[in-house]
């Protein structure tokens, strides 16, 4: 369960760090916005996970 939801963390920061370029290559901001919403919201998933881990450990 711990490895699935790393690696879907780990893809939506990688999702958002692509929307955040196109926003940026297109001049979009709303895009370049959400991008970097859905990497703050990978980034709090893994911390979440990191937490699980050291109770775990």
């Amino acid at each position: 369960m711990g490895t699935d939801d790393k690696a879907r963390n780990t893809a939506k920061d990688v999702a958002g760090h692509v929307k955040e370029a196109a926003g940026k290559a297109t001049d979009d901001p709303k895009l370049e916005a959400e991008g970097q919403a859905d990497q703050a919201k990978a980034h709090l998933g893994q911390a979440a996970e990191n937490v699980k881990d050291a109770f775990r450990g």
